[in-house]
């Protein structure tokens, strides 16, 4: 527990650091100007966040008429990798860009067949369109320069043609350097290009709308294959800028398109008929031209039979197909619908071969579903919803949510087709050919709300029962391969109680505590690894400054987790896995943040990671494991995290 003690301690240094705000504050009140004030209309700007309003397809489909201005809050805006926004409930290699897994079990998206490749999912989930209605051409442009050259940018522009048709695009590219073995400026880890463009239209008479668009990510990132250690002068080598990698010239690339199209026809406001349609291919491609033979424990020959030039590539694509009915009768909204999917699922590169333990490659279907949602709204606040699906084959889903000012609970239950890539794959380094069963989900989660005065605190708890659940698992048998996926044939059965608290200060500090407690009730072949105490604190100054010319929001992130073993990644096949080799050793990961708005424009500094600022002064190779380990924070197995580091960036919004 010696990382738990620092990890408070740190927090208590952060109080202290922070008092002399809090004296500025209750020292300098803000009085307003005596004295008359003209403003000349011609020069006020007419447009702005309050005229640029959006929505959601899901608002547009349940029939709310809910749009929403343009964010400007400052709230947590210095939160710009995935990591950080998840509040570290997904971990990544280290570097931003880098393949993710969630810290906690997920339910599948789908009840049908999927890819599997889902280690760059975050990238690609979190882009998820906007529909304007604007008074003005909007713009927003918002550049990131994180140190060593991690940079990211986002670029929004959107405007109406007529009241009642908009169009935009959205462009969203990242360019990070390495952070291991970087040779120069511009050696680049992660290589990514997001876009989509837009547009919705809607009749004079209100009776037939329609949206439309197109999205794109070729997301590119150089695998190191994590950090060599063996011939490491120091215990803290993988801690080393200038570490030897286990891969040195290994990528992977993840190819998504789709296509999308949601229109509908307003019989009444009881009744409506509607059709969504989507075209998805996903492209998942591994390269290498090395052997690397530290890291491979077998060479399969591809179709030209080389072992020096690898290249695994495996594409996915559905064509799907929903009609249905909806509408709204006072309080209650329903739908049922039925949709076709045709889908295929390819393993390119094979070799010419009848041997049965080689998939054949080329696998293609038809899935049809049949389902119903249904909403009971009584205002904004309480709102009754649930959703039922079913397969002919017997998988389904059911969820039902309730959201209250006091009470918010969820249930799902799952039944779902195993993902292709778990039954068939082919690679260089790795093959399997399986035939898993469907697998089974269930998750319960509910959370009390209470405020009392400037005390939030909403104490609840996740329960999880997993059964028939797919995982993979490191090789025992090197000539097997790294990993090999397997189906547990008992139950993942967990429950996790959770505390979230906000206390309010002088009503300018906030301190916001997360803790999570996860307790196994049974865990079958140790197929989740989870650890036993997750924590996010977040202590914060909040108001105006210099007059109100600028609003601030100052303070500092803290999170920790207990000791355990955390899942490992194999690079060629973009897979996290349970390992029993290494302990992710407990690191108190800290950041001190300074967010603010001048007028439109938003901007933060950042320096991440500041205890490896200082902790790994004096290290020496006599330095023993147990204290290095504290040294920096490990992002998973092999793979160190980032290290301390300043991070600045900034938007403006232009509507005109």
């Amino acid at each position: 527990m010696l990382s738990l003690r620092v990890f408070l301690r740190l927090f208590l240094y952060s109080i202290l650091l922070l008092v002399p705000l809090l004296s500025m504050a209750q020292k300098k009140k803000y009085r307003p100007r005596v004295g008359s004030s003209i403003v000349d209309d011609s020069t006020k700007n007419v447009y702005g966040p309050q005229t640029t309003k959006w929505t959601t397809e899901e608002d547009i489909f349940y029939n709310r008429n809910n749009y929403r201005a343009v964010d400007t809050l400052i709230t947590n805006y210095h939160r710009w990798t995935n990591v950080q926004k998840s509040n570290y409930f997904y971990k990544d290699l280290g570097n931003v860009g880098t393949a993710m897994s969630s810290i906690f079990p997920l339910m599948p998206k789908n009840i049908g067949v999927s890819s599997g490749f889902t280690s760059f999912d975050p990238y690609w989930d979190n882009e998820e369109p906007k529909y304007f209605d604007t008074k003005s051409p909007y713009s927003r442009m918002y550049l990131i320069w994180g140190g060593n050259s991690r940079s990211m940018a986002r670029i929004e522009f959107s405007r109406n043609i007529n009241p009642r048709w908009n169009f935009g695009f959205n462009y969203h590219p990242m360019n990070i350097d390495k952070q291991i073995q970087r040779s120069r400026k511009g050696d680049k880890q992660t290589t990514s290009h997001y876009y989509d463009a837009y547009t919705s239209y809607r009749t004079k008479d209100d009776k037939y709308s329609i949206l439309v668009n197109f999205r794109r990510i070729r997301h590119r990132v150089k695998e190191n294959g994590g950090i060599d250690t063996v011939g490491s002068l120091l215990p803290m080598g993988i801690f080393d800028t200038n570490a030897s990698p286990l891969l040195t010239t290994a990528e992977n690339i993840d190819l998504r398109t789709n296509y999308h199209v949601f229109h509908q026809y307003k019989i009444g406001s009881a009744l409506q008929i509607y059709h969504t349609v989507d075209r998805y291919k996903q492209l998942r491609q591994f390269f290498n031209t090395s052997a690397d033979a530290a890291y491979f424990t077998i060479n399969n020959p591809n179709e030209f039979g080389a072992l020096d030039t690898l290249r695994d590539k495996s594409k996915f694509k559905y064509f799907q197909n929903e009609f249905g009915v909806k509408g709204r009768a006072s309080k209650l909204f329903y739908n049922f619908y039925y949709k076709i999917r045709h889908y295929s699922y390819s393993l390119l590169r094979l070799p010419d071969t009848d041997d049965p333990a080689i998939p054949t490659g080329y696998y293609k279907g038809t899935e049809s579903y049949l389902g119903a949602r249904a909403s009971l709204e009584f205002d904004s606040l309480f709102v009754l919803s649930g959703w039922g699906e079913i397969m002919p084959d017997g998988n389904h889903r059911l969820e039902a949510k309730l959201n209250t000012p006091w009470l918010d609970a969820q249930l799902k239950q799952l039944q779902s087709k195993p993902a292709f890539m778990q039954n068939y794959y082919y690679g260089g380094h790795n093959t399997w050919n399986t035939n898993f069963s469907n697998t089974q989900n269930l998750n319960l989660n509910a959370f009390l709300k209470g405020k009392l005065g400037l005390l939030s605190i909403s104490p609840g708890f996740n329960y999880t029962l997993l059964s028939n659940y797919i995982y993979f698992k490191e090789n025992e048998q090197p000539q097997a391969g790294r990993i090999s996926p397997v189906q547990s044939s008992g139950v993942q059965h967990l429950v996790s109680p959770e505390v979230r608290l906000q206390v309010g200060l002088w009503k300018r500090f906030f301190f916001r505590p997360t803790v999570i407690y996860t307790r196994f009730i049974e865990n079958a072949e140790d197929a989740l690894r989870i650890p036993e105490l997750f924590i996010n604190t977040q202590l914060t100054f909040e108001g105006f400054m210099f007059k109100k010319n600028l609003q601030a929001q100052i303070g500092f992130d803290l999170h920790w987790q207990s000791d355990y073993y955390a899942l490992g990644y194999d690079a060629p096949t973009s897979q996290f896995y349970v390992q029993n080799t290494t302990v992710m050793s407990a690191y108190p990961l800290a950041d001190f943040f300074i967010n603010g708005k001048i007028k439109r424009g938003r901007f933060f500094v950042k320096y991440h990671n500041l205890l490896q600022a200082f902790r790994g002064i004096g290290v020496t190779s006599d330095t023993p494991r147990s204290r290095v380990a504290n040294i920096g924070y490990i992002a998973t197995p092999g793979y160190p995290g980032q290290r301390n580091i300043l991070d600045f960036g900034f938007e403006l919004i232009l509507f005109d």
